[in-house]
């Protein structure tokens, strides 16, 4: 039988002492482990490869570890991290766990609560990965916090280009796309992520229900989910979502 997925894990910590002890038992534990020392390299490593989980210092020189963490989450949204510290930075560690980080671990490190904690995070049953594409700041940030709230990860577009951009890094599972946006329109910016990623859905959005309505029939005939009107009614939204996600999921199960 093929070996299941090794867990990888990444180290961040300006103490090499620690990421190489840390490195020496993980592996042990048969994960897959990376380091890096302060927070420009751990963003570097998570532009690369995606991790399971990232075990991240506060405290760091050239850049904290929340002010890491936010870089991290606009790159890898799903990203699992679980931050340390031996120091009392309570303001920094309720930012961080607002935003949506898994934890806090104190040092002294207890070696087998850290391990506890990640066994844990693997058995975490993590929401959609959903892009919101929508050249208005508002609607990004609005809708990113409504859906984080039902445990979902969240990434931010806003133009097409960037939304293909982020596209090519992950496969997102839902799409929400504004019909209008500068340069590609939603359309466009839709068929170009089915390219690659035929696999996702998407809910196409828009408050010009006339004026673009021939671009949203297209949209409908090349199997985008649906569309919803402006101003979003958010419970039909998250309902949609979630609808989404159980076919997903059946799918799975039936391959």
């Amino acid at each position: 039988m093929a070996a299941e997925h090794q867990t990888s894990i990444l180290i961040v910590d300006d103490n090499v002492s620690l990421c190489q002890t840390m490195s020496l038992i993980l592996r042990r534990k048969g994960y897959a482990v990376a380091t890096a020392h302060d927070g420009p390299e751990a963003i570097e490593r998570v532009q690369a490869k995606p991790f399971d989980l990232i075990l991240m210092d506060i405290k760091m020189p050239l850049m904290n570890g929340v002010e890491t963490y936010q870089r991290i989450k606009a790159i890898r949204p799903e990203a699992v991290v679980l931050l340390m510290t031996a120091y009392a930075v309570e303001d920094l560690v309720q930012q961080a766990l607002a935003e949506g980080a898994y934890g806090i671990v104190y040092k002294p490190l207890d070696i087998e609560r850290v391990l506890a904690i990640i066994k844990e995070a693997q058995q975490v049953r993590q929401g959609a990965l959903i892009l919101v594409v929508d050249d208005d700041p508002g609607t990004g940030v609005t809708l990113r916090n409504i859906l984080a709230q039902k445990g979902h990860a969240v990434g931010i577009a806003h133009s097409g280009e960037e939304a293909l951009a982020l596209a090519r890094q992950q496969a997102y599972d839902v799409l929400l796309i504004d019909m209008k946006l500068p340069v590609l329109n939603g359309l466009e910016t839709y068929l170009a992520i089915r390219a690659i990623n035929p696999q996702a859905v998407a809910i196409m959005m828009t408050a010009y229900r006339q004026e673009l309505a021939g671009l949203v029939e297209e949209a409908l005939r090349n199997h985008a989910y649906t569309c919803l009107y402006k101003p979003l009614d958010i419970a039909e939204l998250l309902r949609l979502v979630e609808e989404i996600r159980e076919r997903q999921r059946d799918v799975k199960r039936e391959a």
